[in-house]
């Protein structure tokens, strides 16, 4: 297994880039048939990024790598659409009503609208450096954290550090598939609870429920602990093309749970609709770190450009994809929370009637996201094992391969443990890490790139004032975030201790 530090081949990026779009269940298909061939060696991390390959006549890479790249066996233009949308569609969804009762009935759709230009702007960035990139340094290629590297390698006073600008945003990659990780377990835990405790007195009617008997459970840390083994032997499968079976049934699980989801927000508006139109200043923060969560479909825009028959349209495919993705998260925000109103919960599965149609709704997406969790860990474990494994024998690679992954797992389980509020986890992840990978370093990345190119002043300025409103909610999402986890914590302690006494 080649020792990987930093990243890993244009194949894999396929998986590794797909985190800032939070891959899921529906991404497995796209995910299963890559070649592990593509893309150039990435195995000599020590070395500069400038010094890997060498560098081509740029008008050659043009006409030929540019071609070369899709290829006539890429991807259609409706096929890259699809795994547009399979990558910016996941948990980060579920979680948006609750975004929007943070920021209220108007502000929130308003500023959901305005991310969704915003991100999609800078997935834009985001490609066109990357191009400029690939074809001044010669290479067919370049991931996420490439494009950051060779980007810094135009400024003089940074190229010396240009190998730190890869490494921080792996960085962020891993903070992030973790993070992704650790909220799965909350999911999982949270909503089987709820079809165990409620099991009892379930009903068939799901328009009037009837539901009176709700048997307390264990708590939903047990739950936790109770999926830890399964989750482990899961992510114990390396090879990603044994987990497309499971996923194909994952993809269609999630999709039959959408649209029901979708169906009862319509069908049960109810009237007349007494919500505030703008939240508390101190929740908005909340709101932009789960809202972000969500936006997280930066990471795919460059492996599935790569992949496409005819790269030139990709530009289209992000437009028509995004716009549809942007509208869902409106929609499903907006008719999720006047449907729950106050009492929206972190995610709108967990608001759902407790009647057998829609606890099958919550069980089939519970089974989506565990199957998700391996997709989300393949990406940190290729970034993290190789190198742990170049460092020992082969008679003992497997056994450190293995002792990774359950340290892994049992790491995400015990922050999950630690913080076992989905809302909460969902925006201080989006917070950290998200705000970084999509608002932050694409517009900074553009400036390094094209500052002695004759770039405009408004448009630095425009990068500029993006990436500061990025950092912004970077910290104030994830200072707020933290605040209200010892809150709900101590809480929780002090709760805990009154029923002993």
């Amino acid at each position: 297994m080649i020792a990987c530090r930093c990243s890993v081949s244009a194949g894999k990026l396929l998986i590794s880039e797909a985190i800032s779009g939070k891959l899921h269940p529906t991404k497995a298909s796209m995910a299963s048939d890559i070649n592990y061939q593509d893309g150039p060696d990435r195995s000599r991390r020590d070395e500069s990024p400038a010094e890997d390959e060498p560098i081509h006549s740029p008008s050659s890479l043009r006409q030929t790598e540019y071609e070369r790249i899709g290829g006539r066996t890429g991807s259609s233009f409706s096929q890259t659409i699809i795994h547009l949308l399979k990558g910016n569609i996941g948990t980060g969804l579920l979680g948006l009503p609750l975004a929007v009762k943070n920021a209220g009935l108007v502000v929130g759709p308003i500023s959901l609208l305005a991310m969704g230009i915003v991100a999609v702007h800078c997935m834009n960035l985001l490609v066109k450096c990357a191009h400029h990139l690939s074809a001044k340094m010669g290479k067919p290629f370049l991931s996420y954290g490439d494009a950051v590297a060779y980007g810094m390698e135009n400024v003089s006073w940074l190229s010396r550090h240009s190998l730190w600008g890869r490494r921080v945003v792996n960085l962020f990659l891993n903070i992030t598939q973790l993070g992704f990780c650790c909220v799965y377990f909350v999911f999982l835990s949270d909503n089987v609870k709820q079809v165990v405790e409620t099991a009892n007195g379930t009903t068939v009617n799901c328009h009037n429920n009837e539901t009176a008997v709700i048997v307390p459970s264990y708590d939903s840390r047990l739950y936790m602990l109770f999926f830890l083994p399964f989750i482990i032997v899961l992510v114990f499968i390396r090879n990603l093309k044994y987990l497309a079976p499971l996923s194909f049934v994952a993809n269609i699980s999630m999709c039959i749970s959408l649209v029901l989801i979708y169906y009862y927000c319509l069908t049960n508006i109810p009237y007349p609709i007494n919500l505030p139109l703008a939240g508390r200043g101190v929740d908005y923060p909340l709101f932009f770190g789960t809202a972000i969560f969500a936006f997280e479909g930066i990471g795919v825009v460059l492996p599935l450009e790569n992949k496409m028959q005819n790269p030139r349209n990709f530009t289209t495919v992000l437009y028509i994809g995004m716009g549809i993705v942007t509208t869902l998260y409106i929609t499903l925000g907006t008719i999720g929370y006047i449907g729950f109103g106050e009492h929206i919960r972190g995610s709108i599965t967990l608001n759902l009637p407790l009647c057998w149609l829609y606890q099958t709704v919550k069980l089939l997406y519970s089974f989506g996201i565990y199957i998700t969790y391996a997709l989300q860990f393949y990406v940190s474990a290729e970034i993290l094992i190789p190198p742990a494994v170049a460092r020992c024998g082969p008679r003992w690679a497997l056994m450190v391969d293995l002792s990774i992954r359950v340290a892994l797992v049992c790491l995400t389980c015990a922050l999950a443990v630690l913080i076992p509020e989905l809302d909460l986890v969902i925006s201080l992840v989006g917070s950290v890490s998200s705000s970084a990978l999509a608002l932050i370093i694409p517009p900074l990345l553009q400036i390094i790139t094209f500052h002695n190119e004759d770039m405009k002043l408004w448009v630095m300025v425009k990068d500029i004032a993006i990436s500061l409103i990025g950092f912004v909610g970077f910290v104030a999402g994830t200072y707020i975030s933290i605040q209200e986890i010892v809150a709900r914590n101590n809480s929780r302690h002090n709760s805990t201790h009154l029923q002993l006494l």
